[in-house]
């Protein structure tokens, strides 16, 4: 069973190498979006500062300095397995303990406006890759989701709170789990934020992590909630990433 994967009494036969030499940043900040990598990289002085590789090619980790501080910044895959992956790797190239994440989610609720920030505060193991990190439970506390909604309030943002549901597959996301997710608090519906709070606690890393509000499943009929190649409250919104960084900077201080 899935649930007695998790073991802590034996070594694992792979592990990332962590390295002195790699660059020191403050946080970390990643995003799903290639558009908003392309906006980062038009709009931002940024600097390679390391590679992570893949069968599908390089992942640039690219650094931004504000106000005497130095981020880093790249794109991962959708998915808890090559998400958790990805950030598994950074351990060996740059020297952090802070990852602000964000990214777009299914919403659960129709009295939540689209485009709204999510801040999750447990998460619903509806998939592999946490079983690995920790052992079984159906959630798993987001631990710093009261500091992302410190950050929300202190910003004037507006934002809900809730329960998330990580799941591995969207095309299974039927009409009965739903229903059962909602009544259980569930506010939204994504596919990494188990996976990624369960390796930060294995790691001793700190997760930061907020949620667009996106496609509405609370309806008759499943509903995108904007139209093909608009970007405004979506998760390619790029001003969700001028809001991580003021976050990055936040967890900093």
């Amino acid at each position: 069973m899935i649930t007695d994967e998790f073991d802590d009494k034996t070594p694992a036969i792979i592990n990332p190498v962590m390295n002195a030499d790699s660059p020191a940043v403050d946080a970390c900040i990643i995003t799903f979006s290639h558009q908003i990598e392309a906006f980062v990289l038009a709009n931002y002085e940024c600097r390679k500062i390391a590679s992570i590789w893949f069968a599908t090619g390089e992942t640039p980790v690219w650094q931004i300095e504000r106000a005497g501080r130095k981020f880093a910044f790249f794109k991962t895959y959708v998915g808890a397995p090559a998400c958790v992956g990805s950030v598994e790797d950074t351990l060996s190239v740059i020297r952090t303990k802070k990852y602000v994440v964000f990214g777009g989610a299914g919403c659960l609720d129709k009295e939540i406006a689209h485009g709204k920030i999510m801040i999750p505060t447990e998460a619903y193991r509806d998939e592999g890759t946490s079983y690995h990190y920790l052992p079984p439970a159906d959630y798993i506390r987001i631990s710093n989701a009261d500091v992302v909604a410190d950050f929300m309030a202190c910003s004037k943002l507006p934002f809900v709170t809730g329960r998330t549901w990580t799941t591995d597959s969207f095309y299974r996301e039927t009409r009965g789990n739903f229903q059962r997710h909602k009544a259980d608090g569930c506010i939204s519906v994504e596919m990494e934020c188990a996976a990624l709070q369960a390796m930060c606690l294995f790691r001793g890393l700190d997760l930061y992590m907020f949620l667009t509000s996106g496609d509405l499943l609370d309806a008759p009929e499943w509903d995108a909630r904007h139209e093909r190649g608009e970007y405004i409250g979506t998760q390619h919104d790029t001003r969700h990433f001028e809001i991580a960084l003021e976050l990055a900077d936040f967890v900093c201080r």
